[in-house]
Parts: C-alpha cells; structure tokens; sequence
C-alpha cells in the first residue's frame, strides 16, 4: 500500500497525465473518440473470463466482509452485465457529439460575427461506489464529451475496477489516443480521494456518485466545482383538478417501481377536497406493496398511517416508507416542497392547464413535471442516451448530467480585420 506522501505524488502524476490528454482529446474528432468506445466494447467481449475472475475476488472479500446481499447484487459482474457494460459503450457511440457545435452566431454592427462553441469542461474526476460497471459508464461518457477522466472506484470493486480498465486503456491504444484520457485509480488509500478533489491545477470538475456521507465530505472539502446532489426528496401532488385515475397509478408507481432510488417520491401531497376520493384507494394499494404509511392529522383520519413528524418531511426514505400530507390548496402545496425540497423532483397530477403551469413555473427543482411519474427524472428517459449522474445545483447543469452537461461555452469571434474604434 503507498504511504499518504507517494499517495500525493501518485495522484499529481495521474493529474498532470490526465491534463496533458485533455488537450489531445479536445483535438480529437468524433470518428476517433468513437473508434476508441468501439474498441474498448471489443476489449471487454475478449476478456470476460478476466473479468468475472477478477470480480469474484471481489464478491469473495466482500461475502467475508458482511457485505449485505442488496450490495453484493450490485457488485456482481455477471454475464448479463458486462453485455449492458458494451451495449452501454456502443449507445454512447452513436450519441451526437456536442463538442464544436457554434450556437448563437449573429453580427454586430462593427461587423464581427459573435457566438458560442461548446467544448469540453476538461478533465472530470468521478468518485463512486459499489457498482464496477459505473466505471465504463463514466469512461464513456467523458470520452464521448472530449474529457479526460480520473475514476476512483470503491475499494470493495478495486479488482473489477483494474480490470475494466485494462480493457478501457486496449481501447484507447487501438484509436492511438493516450492512456491518461481515461485513469482508474490504483490504490483503495482515501488520501487518494483528499488528493483529488483539492487539485484544481489538474482536475476541472468533481462528479461524486455514492451515499449523502460520501457526497457531504466531497462537497465539503472540495477546492474544484462539484456536480452532485445530496437527497431525493420527491413531491408528487394531486391536484383538486386531477384525473383520479391518474393520480392513482403516478403515485403509486412514483413510490414503488423502486424504492432505493433518488428519483422515487418520499412525499406525496393530496389536495383535501380530493383526499376523502383517493387516499383509501392508495393506502390499501400501498400496504400490498409492503409500504409503511406515516401522514398528517388528516391523513390519519382517513387512513390507517402513524402519525408524521416533522423529520418526516425532511427524510429521504429510500424504503417502502411513505410520507403522506393533505394540504388545502395548490399554494399550500408549493410552501410545502419550497421547505421540504431537496431541488431534484417534483411532479402535479392536474387537468388544469393553468394551475400546471403555475407548478411548472414557481416549482425551483431540477426537475417539474404534469401529470408524469417522478421516477422518469433520469438521463435515459430524457434522451440524453446515458447520464453521469444528477445535479440539484444551479450552474451550467441541472437536472440528470449527460454528454452535454459535461461541456460549457465559450464566445467566439469571427472577423475580417475589423478595429475597434
């Protein structure tokens, strides 16, 4: 294991290798970063027997270590994986390149023409957890938007992570791109988290994927930019106008198609003069679903619930638990998530067009939605083909981070010899 100095030593050199690609890959054409996607797929399909052996090293650790059976599903590469790992790969592929597109382009009246080109933030640094095919998702996106990348991968898939990217550097040496375009890092030391995300010199942005722990000392600590969010605090409120019918299959489906993830609603808020028509019908629909119901005096009256506290409103669950409220307007509602929000999604059940609007425009989240599913809040069903994760920050991206929200604008000029007076 490196001692914390070679730990600081080992991780400039990887920044200053990662800086040094950034220029390539910000030279480089899309039929290029394409070959190099293409190549690392290729890589991964030759070597799944190194890659299912060197999992179940990790698998094995794990099992000694108590990891629970939900963790150790998500650390499984198994062969159905690793097909979504290529697959994963060749959708990014045939993504549009954002890279060089000019917007915006007019003429001022000194004759110069002025617009924006978008390109590449740089070099990415991404911290993550568990889940080793996180690191071909991340590769492939940051390639694909012309950034170099830095992977930090939890300990418990360290083997899995080496092997990926040795697959990952096969691919780029087959599109003659430098290895440092995309650097998985070798050492499972936490000063090689410190390392990164306080070397602005050499790391452009930090993406970290992983528990609220992880992302509060990331955000904490950080001297560079942080893409991230901390909670899934989701709304979903059933208007006095709504269809009922859709009310009842959103909310239902918003709490339970999964429940351990950030997109799922962990409040529902029910106008009282439709609470009498709809709750009932939720609440014997959630308690088959296993879902622990906890609401306000009214919802108590109504339906069988514990009593919520205040903590309630506050808690993202990530469980089949439930917070339940009735409120008495579409006002109230909007006090209610502009207290309680965590800005990531929030949904109005409603056949009122006016009142939609109102949600769509005075809601401040990442994501505001009529009449849909919170669970739709993700990369792949916004058309973004994969995501990097969300933001619930308010800089250059907002909401589920694809290939575009991994690069920024800057101005261009085009003149033809023009002077400023």
């Amino acid at each position: 294991m490196l001692d914390k100095v070679s730990v600081q030593e080992y991780m400039a050199q990887v920044g200053i290798e990662a800086r040094a690609a950034s220029r390539v890959l910000a030279a480089s054409t899309t039929g290029v970063k394409n070959a190099a996607l293409q190549a690392m797929a290729r890589a991964l399909d030759a070597n799944r027997d190194l890659l299912a052996r060197e999992n179940e090293k990790d698998l094995a650790a794990g099992r000694e270590n108590g990891l629970d059976a939900a963790l150790l599903d998500r650390l499984a590469l198994t062969p159905k994986t690793i097909d979504g790992m290529i697959e994963g790969l060749r959708q990014v592929a045939a993504l549009p390149d954002p890279c060089g597109e000019i917007t915006d382009l007019s003429f001022r009246p000194s004759g110069i023409q002025v617009g924006k080109m978008r390109v590449p933030l740089g070099v990415v640094g991404i911290i993550y957890e568990s889940r080793p095919n996180v690191t071909i998702d991340a590769a492939s996106l940051c390639l694909k938007s012309g950034n170099a990348a830095i992977l930090r991968g939890g300990k418990e898939a360290i083997h899995s992570n080496r092997a990926i990217a040795q697959c990952i550097e096969q691919g780029l040496a087959d599109a003659g791109l430098p290895l440092g375009c995309v650097q998985v890092v070798q050492t499972t030391d936490r000063a090689a988290v410190g390392a990164m995300i306080t070397m602005p010199e050499y790391v452009d942005v930090i993406v970290p994927r992983g528990g609220k722990g992880l992302i509060e000392r990331i955000s904490s600590d950080a001297k560079v930019p942080v893409i991230k969010h901390l909670d899934g605090i989701c709304h979903v409120y059933i208007d006095a106008k709504a269809d009922l019918e859709k009310a009842f299959n959103i909310a239902l489906n918003a709490k339970t198609h999964r429940y351990g993830v950030c997109n799922a609603m962990e409040t529902l808020l029910v106008d009282e003069s439709v609470a009498t028509a709809i709750l009932p019908r939720l609440a014997s629909a959630y308690k088959e679903k296993g879902v622990e119901l906890r609401g306000c005096d009214k919802t108590c009256a109504l339906i069988d619930a514990k009593l919520a506290t205040r903590d309630d409103w506050a808690t993202e669950y990530l469980a089949p638990v439930l917070a339940i409220r009735v409120v008495a307007s579409l006002e109230a509602a909007m006090d209610h998530i502009a207290q309680y929000s965590s800005q990531h999604t929030e949904s109005i059940v409603t056949e009122d067009y006016t009142r939609g609007r109102r949600f769509l425009t005075e809601v401040d989240s990442s994501s505001v939605m009529i009449n849909a599913s919170t669970r739709f809040a993700d990369g792949f069903e916004y058309g973004l083909g994969a995501e990097i994760g969300i933001s619930t920050d308010k800089i250059h991206a907002r909401g589920p981070v694809g290939l575009e929200g991994l690069t920024s604008q800057k101005w261009i000029v085009l003149g033809d010899g023009q002077i400023r007076d």
